[in-house]
């Protein structure tokens, strides 16, 4: 199937499996074969007809740019290469940049096409890319760049290099301004293209197959002298690897666009990344031993007893059949599109996250994931996350602060993944880094421990303004079974080390680490988990409803107080050694 035939040809035969195809139903199937799902090329204007609503298209305006400036000569001139290109492509250059909407709200998009000097990145292009940027910009539109290019054009030399530099500082500028980007990848994206623009977006998705590199596969081949995976550069080996979000097949996009866009909105009082720099040194000055003047701190809610042996909490909190982050969020939240990978090397499975919406509010969603099943607990390692989780959790709440979304988070872990390659990777930087990100991060932040937080695995993802835990969720610095291994060399004594630590909820809500605790059914949540979420949402509600209307740095002047006084502030202790 070739990009100039799915909607002409009467009978197409599919590029991989070789099965004839009528032509008509491939144009109705989008270029897709219905037999091996193999994704034909399409043209730009298919494109941007398949995304768009029907009579929303406007063309950006094209600017003139040198077309030779090289006055480059290969087998033909350059000007010659480019007349071609015109005549057989019907295009004036291998980008098309528009404005309009997708499922009524507003956009602008770039879409590259390959037929045109393989969708190479020249003066004309960097400079269309750039100035949709800037249209993105100043109308505050998400800007959805669909790539297919082999690269820099090489008879324009420095000038094309130039355009990576010069379509990177675009998207910095969308960065600093909180408008939402979004990467289409499509067969093929390579070099110049792939590290530039391309890569820099808030969201990449890709279409089933799609190559995606810097390098090609047979120059790497005859560099390293060995065969490369089957899969090298696919979409699905992107994914295994970290540096792609998602894959969707074309049928999927528009949807998948049309729900990414209601994140990007205007939201009074939340300031940029810049605002928040500048007040920080202010705020430290200000609460530099304000703690004298505060009078205290804030009173605490004592909240009730527990109503279990510590140990059997504990059980309770591990239990197989709790339900986990991705329950929680299919039961609660009106849509969540899940995101992956850290961007760097991989996609940890035991930490899943992406925007969703709550009670119609768009929020940013991270938590840890474990699972029911053997395979599964398996499969998400036992929610224990490795760097590229950590790393993962940290690049969507970056992408939750430039979008101006609150952050809930999910914490259910027994602690980070302890391994050789996680340490070789950077365990503890990975968590350390976290923990200073949502120490200044200018949105609001919820935590939720649904069952088991263990130590800085959990605390992780647990820097917030307001922590909510289960009832029968547990949350300390290490294990009970780890603390009896140390102090009484004994594991079986971890009855006593749980009862020691004081892991259950209500005793973190005295503490002053937990604000809320939700009530369990006697058997626990998991015996009736539709009123669990029932009730968590309320809880998130309402903290939410307060916290967005406070001003950002007011926010993080109370979450650096909070987290400053635990441990700290005066504590009264009970007979029993409890606090209250």
């Amino acid at each position: 199937m070739t990009q100039t035939t799915p909607a002409t040809a009467d009978w197409i035969a599919c590029h991989r499996c070789r099965t004839l195809v009528y032509g008509k139903r491939l144009a109705r199937d989008l270029g897709v074969c219905p037999d091996c799902g193999h994704h034909a090329p399409i043209t730009a204007p298919q494109r941007l007809a398949q995304l768009l609503d029907e009579g929303s298209i406007v063309p950006l305006p094209s600017p003139v740019t040198p077309e030779d400036p090289l006055g480059f000569v290969d087998t033909v001139p350059y000007p010659e290469r480019l007349r071609r290109a015109r005549e057989s492509s019907g295009l004036d250059e291998a980008v098309i940049c528009v404005k309009g909407t997708i499922a009524g709200r507003p956009v602008v998009v770039t879409a590259m096409d390959f037929r045109f000097l393989g969708g190479s990145l020249g003066i004309a292009v960097g400079e269309r890319i750039t100035r949709a940027a800037d249209v993105a910009l100043a109308e505050r539109a998400p800007l959805v760049m669909i790539t297919a290019s082999g690269g820099a054009r090489m008879q324009e030399g420095i000038f094309a290099l130039m355009q990576m530099a010069k379509t990177s500082g675009a998207l910095a500028e969308l960065d600093e301004a909180g408008v939402l980007t979004v990467t289409i990848v499509t067969d093929p994206t390579y070099a110049g293209v792939a590290a530039s623009f391309a890569t820099l977006a808030d969201v990449i998705i890709a279409e089933p197959g799609a190559r995606m590199g810097f390098t090609g596969r047979r120059v790497i081949e005859q560099t390293i002298g060995q065969r490369l995976p089957d899969d090298f550069q696919t979409a699905e080996f992107l994914l295994a690897h970290g540096l792609v979000d998602d894959i969707r097949p074309r049928a999927e996009l528009r949807s998948v666009l049309a729900r990414l866009l209601t994140l990007q909105a205007d939201r009074p009082g939340l300031p940029d990344w810049e605002d928040v720099r500048d007040g920080t040194a202010r705020d430290h000055a200000d609460g530099q031993d304000d703690r004298a003047t505060r009078g205290g701190p804030a009173a605490r809610p004592t909240g009730p007893p527990s109503r279990r042996d510590p140990w059997e909490n504990v059980q309770r909190a591990r239990g197989i059949d709790r339900p986990t982050t991705l329950e929680y969020l299919a039961t609660m939240m009106d849509s969540f599109i899940e995101l992956h990978g850290d961007r760097m090397s991989g996609d940890c499975p035991a930490i899943v996250g992406g925007p969703a919406v709550l009670d119609g509010r768009p929020v940013m969603v991270v938590g840890h994931q474990k699972g029911h099943s053997t395979a599964e607990l398996i499969a998400r390692d036992f929610a224990m996350p490795t760097p590229d989780g950590y790393r993962k959790a940290a690049r969507l709440m970056r992408l939750a602060a430039k979008l101006r979304l609150p952050v809930v988070t999910f914490i259910d872990t027994p602690g980070a993944h302890p391994g050789l390659e996680a340490e070789e990777r950077g365990q503890a930087i990975a968590i350390a880094e976290n923990l200073r990100l949502m120490a200044r991060l200018p949105v609001p932040i919820v935590a939720v421990v649904s069952g088991e937080g263990g130590s800085g695995g959990a605390l992780a993802l647990g820097v917030a303004d307001r922590m909510i835990a289960f009832e029968s969720s547990i949350y300390s610095v290490i294990s009970p079974e780890g603390c009896a291994a140390i102090l009484w060399r004994d594991r079986t004594m971890a009855p006593s080390a749980a009862a020691a630590l004081r892991i259950d909820a209500a005793s973190q809500l005295r503490f002053g680490v937990v604000d809320e605790v939700i009530p369990e059914p006697d058997k626990g949540v998991q015996d009736d988990p539709m009123l669990g979420a029932e009730r968590l949402r309320k809880a998130l509600t309402v903290a939410l409803d307060e916290l967005v209307a406070r001003p950002v740095q007011e926010l993080l002047r109370d979450r650096r107080r909070r987290f400053r006084d635990i441990g700290i502030a005066s504590v009264d202790v009970d007979q029993e050694g409890g606090a209250k």
